[in-house]
């Protein structure tokens, strides 16, 4: 069965070839936008849903994996910040607070119509972190296509205290635990 990725991010299409499988990529046509009184964690398992079913039309028989990633920090939710001012205002916010990820992966069969998804939360503890470290790590990292401005797989790591998580990708993007357990229930083991 094919397996298609339906993402543009390259984090998640680097985490999925960690599994040796062959897959396509696809770029879903999805506005990531917050529905009215949405919570982070259901924003996060529609959108990973919507990626999925959006490319399905083009994948007949595929197995399509959708994912979206959606931070919270004390009720504000904070998605790619896209620019340098930004990136700087979600990282003043988030200097030493906590923020939960919540990663969703969704796997959809183009062949029976069956979707089944989860949402793995990772709780982030940053650093208290002044402008000049900020403006340094924006300089060298540019993580403006990251949830919250943490590129954790690159030098953001260094922006935190702690990560809680049961899966360690999640927080880079796609939780690999979650995808091969997906992968598993469609006959599909990555081992």
């Amino acid at each position: 069965m094919e397996l298609v990725l339906a993402s543009t991010s390259p984090y998640r299409r680097q985490l999925l070839e960690r599994f040796g499988i062959s897959f396509t990529v696809a770029t879903p046509d999805v506005r990531e936008a917050r529905l009215p009184g949405e919570a982070p964690e259901a924003m996060a398992a529609r959108l990973a849903r919507e990626k999925a079913l959006a490319v399905a039309a083009a994948f007949r028989s595929a197995l399509i994996i959708g994912s979206d990633q959606v931070a919270d920090c004390e009720g504000r939710v904070l998605g790619k910040p896209g620019d340098h001012e930004r990136a700087a205002a979600q990282l003043r916010s988030l200097s030493g607070r906590e923020a939960v990820f919540h990663t969703a992966v969704c796997v959809h069969n183009a062949a029976t119509g069956a979707t089944a998804g989860r949402v793995v939360p990772s709780r982030v503890r940053f650093r208290t972190l002044d402008d000049a470290t900020i403006e340094r790590y924006l300089a060298r990292e540019r993580p403006y296509d990251c949830t919250g401005s943490a590129k954790v797989e690159g030098l953001g790591i260094a922006l935190l205290e702690r990560i809680e998580s049961d899966d360690p990708t999640a927080l880079i993007g796609l939780p690999l635990i979650a995808v091969a357990g997906l992968l598993r229930e469609h006959g599909i083991d990555v081992v």
